[in-house]
């Protein structure tokens, strides 16, 4: 078993090492595994090993990005085996290029011209297969002259991650007293309505819960919490560490989860739309016996009441609501050439001893994917009551990371909940 494992790894290194080119003086490599998305036609981006596979239809657009980080001219090759003619379109020009080898070689596309600093997409597409079924592959996209380097997600990056384009974040200022329940508004504008999209409302130092857009309907309300067990194998939780549910809503499903930490987790199907004010309610609360209950609620604008979603018991933690905050990501590698953008409003706390307090200011952060400068795609910050966050789609102006917004508009009408009636 041990020496398949070990074969299977020196196969992959090999097929990664044969995919990368010479490169010369001052020359970027932007892989296709990284960079390139297929916006029409079908096609499949091997994120493993870099290439594209079943590229048989004259309809398939592959398109690249990259980031010029100055004006300039730009040389453009690429790494690339088949029998074929292709075309390259970029920056108002096209050339059609051949492709005569079986082996990975270079490729001279041409010389352009880059009249100010942003991203640039180069689309790729099969004009004739002279040889085979196929118009071949690309491994990666040479760019040389004044222009290099580009930013785009480098060998050594994840590809996953990358392609899925940096997450972005609202980090929120609660007050010193003791908080148990954050309330949050979010609305998604008809623009940033996309699929594989996670729109987080009411983040906390051990879980997270928020909207999806997971599918057109119905869509999610997914709330989740972390067991204090450090592991991405849910299975691997001994029975005192694991996160217990207390009760959940009407047609709530409840499961353990994993890959990314492990815990409880709870959804429910609930076809919210874009444009709509969607309210969600958070409590942390310890139960003095050394655990810690979470409960969470979303607002049914459907039936004009607050829905139960689930409350669980974690263990061996005794906390007060801490680390609020909200999230906007996509968590589907084929997407993350598509904007998502989304406003979180009216932000409230309240105390242990049941006062409102509103919270008026955020810290904008992004992933490790924006950190590194692997993609630039990401902004957040305040318009007038609202914060908002944005990824994804390649757009050229970002926000610094660790930059602080603060919000207007209400902070004398608290929300209206009559907590006993609460389910």
């Amino acid at each position: 078993m041990r020496k398949k494992v070990f074969f299977r790894l020196v196969s992959l290194v090999a097929c990664v090492l044969m995919a990368m080119p010479v490169l010369g003086q001052n020359e970027s490599v932007v892989t296709t595994a990284g960079n390139a998305y297929v916006t029409a036609g079908r096609a499949f981006i091997n994120e493993r090993r870099s290439g594209i596979v079943r590229w048989r239809d004259s309809e398939v657009v592959i398109s690249y990005y990259f980031r010029a980080q100055k004006a300039g001219t730009m040389n453009i090759a690429l790494q690339a085996k088949g029998n074929s003619k292709i075309e390259v379109s970029l920056l108002g020009k096209k050339k059609k290029v051949n492709l005569n080898s079986h082996e990975l070689a270079r490729v001279e596309v041409g010389e352009f011209k880059v009249k100010a600093p942003g991203y640039i997409r180069m689309d790729v597409r099969g004009l004739k297969i002279n040889q085979g079924q196929e118009y071949g592959t690309i491994a990666s996209v040479i760019v040389g002259g004044e222009v290099a380097p580009v930013v785009s997600v480098s060998p050594d990056f994840s590809t996953h991650f990358g392609r899925r384009g940096p997450s972005v974040h609202l980090g929120y200022r609660l007050p010193r007293e003791k908080v148990e329940w954050f309330y949050n508004e979010v609305i998604v504008p008809e623009e940033g309505d996309i699929p594989s999209s996670y729109y987080m409302a009411c983040g906390f130092g051990e879980g997270y819960f928020g909207m999806q857009n997971n599918s057109p309907q119905p869509r999610r309300v997914l709330f989740s919490v972390w067991s204090p067990y450090k592991t991405d194998n849910a299975a691997e939780i001994p029975d005192s560490l694991r996160v217990i549910m207390l009760k959940k809503g009407e047609g709530v499903r409840v499961q353990d989860f994993g890959n990314e930490g492990s815990g409880g987790q709870s959804f429910m199907h609930y076809d919210w739309k874009a444009g709509e004010r969607c309210r969600f309610l958070m409590g942390v609360k310890p139960d003095g016996e050394g655990n810690t209950i979470y409960t969470a609620y979303f607002y049914d604008n459907h039936k004009n009441k607050w829905a139960l979603v689930a409350s669980f018991r974690r263990p061996q933690t005794s906390t007060w609501y801490t680390g609020a905050h909200s999230f906007l990501e996509n968590f589907s590698p084929v997407m993350g050439h598509i904007n998502r953008k989304a406003y979180y409003t009216n932000q409230w706390a309240r105390t242990a001893d049941g006062r409102w307090i509103p919270i008026t200011r955020a810290r904008f952060t992004c992933d490790t994917t924006g950190y590194e400068q692997m993609r630039l795609d990401y902004t957040g910050g305040s318009e007038g009551d609202k914060f908002y966050l944005s990824m994804g789609g390649f757009f050229d102006d970002y926000t610094k990371s660790g930059t602080s917004f603060d919000r207007t508009g209400n902070t004398t009408e608290a929300p209206d909940i009559d907590f006993s009636t609460l389910e």
